[in-house]
């Protein structure tokens, strides 16, 4: 059998501050520990606002 390599690449949901929509995006873990803020359009609200890491998926 081969060896299974490290995923160090993680697919992670930013969850809006504002309303109930969310994007998907990977990350890796190596690089960014912390977890991610970006300010994205939210196409809800219809503005930009802030988006969090909300966990895996």
């Amino acid at each position: 059998m081969a060896k299974q390599k490290k995923g160090y690449l993680t697919r992670v949901r930013l969850k809006s501050t504002e309303s109930p929509h969310c994007y998907y995006t990977t990350k890796n873990k190596r690089n960014l520990p912390n977890k991610l803020e970006f300010k994205k359009y939210d196409p809800v609200v219809r503005r930009h606002v802030l988006y969090r890491e909300s966990g895996k998926v």
